[in-house]
C-alpha cells in the first residue's frame, strides 16, 4: 500500500523559505493529484509570519480553496498572540500533536517537516 496523503509541518519563519517550498507546494498538489489528502499545520514561527504577513495570508487563503486543510499549534499561537488573525483565516487552532502523532504512525499518510 501506498501513502495517498500529505501532512506537512511548516515551522520555518523565513518568508523565502515559505513562498518557495511549502506555499508553492501546497498550492498545486491536490490540483495535480500528487496527492488525495494535504494538510499544512503551521507551528513555531510560521504562525509569526502567518500573523503578519499579508501576501502569506492571501497565499494561504488561496490554498485552503484547493482543498487543503489547515490547521495550528494552539500553544504557538497563544505565545505569538495570532488569535484572532489565524481565526481569520479559517486556520483550525488546536492540539497538532496529535494529528502529527496519527500521521507519522499512519500507512496512508506521508509526513513533510519544513
Amino acid at each position: 500500500m501506498s501513502k495517498s496523503n500529505l501532512l506537512i509541518v511548516w515551522s520555518n519563519g523565513d518568508e523565502e523559505v515559505a513562498n518557495k517550498f511549502p506555499l508553492l507546494y501546497s498550492s498545486v498538489i491536490l490540483e495535480r493529484q500528487y496527492w488525495e489528502k494535504a494538510h499544512l499545520i503551521l507551528w513555531g514561527p510560521s504562525i509569526k509570519l502567518a500573523k503578519k504577513d499579508k501576501e502569506i495570508q492571501k497565499k494561504l487563503i488561496e490554498i485552503q480553496k484547493t482543498g487543503v486543510k489547515m490547521s495550528a499549534c494552539i500553544v504557538c499561537v497563544e505565545d505569538y498572540k495570532a488569535i484572532k488573525e489565524l481565526e481569520k483565516l479559517n486556520i483550525k487552532i488546536k492540539h497538532t500533536g496529535e494529528l502529527l502523532t496519527k500521521a507519522l504512525k499512519s500507512e496512508k499518510w506521508a509526513v513533510m517537516t519544513i
